[in-house]
């Protein structure tokens, strides 16, 4: 599983011209899935991601969560996290994890962010998204739970 975390001050995502989500001071979180990602690998990814601590105190050092600064989430999926470019220039993304499971684990979570995080958007998996975002910083981390 990947996630590409990126601090933003405000993002969106929009299908057809529609906002789907919105949201302010947070993160937008690109996630790719394989097809030997678990609801147990999700869990660490998610715990991992909400303890970040990469958002500034009062003396400008990176040392407070998304919790801590009241922080909102924009997730969206991204099968293009697992393109493998090794051979060629086109890339394969045979890697990526199958649609319905996929799907199954994005939702998954969705529903365990939303736990924790008062404001949780989403984009539309599968859709052809516009995402829009304020990188503050900029400010982008890569979790991958090969390195968890």
């Amino acid at each position: 599983m990947r996630f590409v975390i990126q601090r933003v001050s405000e993002s969106e995502v929009k299908v057809d011209g529609e906002t789907l989500g919105k949201i302010g001071k947070g993160f937008m979180v690109l996630i790719g899935v394989c097809d030997s990602d678990t609801k147990e690998i999700a869990d660490k990814m998610v715990r991992k991601m909400l303890g970040l601590r990469i958002f500034e105190d009062e003396q400008g050092k990176t040392n407070l969560s998304l919790s801590s600064v009241g922080g909102e989430l924009l997730l969206i999926s991204q099968f293009t996290l697992y393109a493998n470019c090794r051979k060629g220039n086109r890339p394969s993304f045979i890697e990526a994890g199958a649609p319905d499971m996929a799907s199954d684990m994005y939702e998954y979570i969705i529903g365990k962010c939303k736990e924790q995080v008062p404001v949780v958007e989403k984009g539309r998996f599968g859709a052809d998204m516009k995402v829009g975002l304020v990188n503050d910083g900029p400010f982008t981390v890569i979790l991958d739970s090969d390195d968890l």
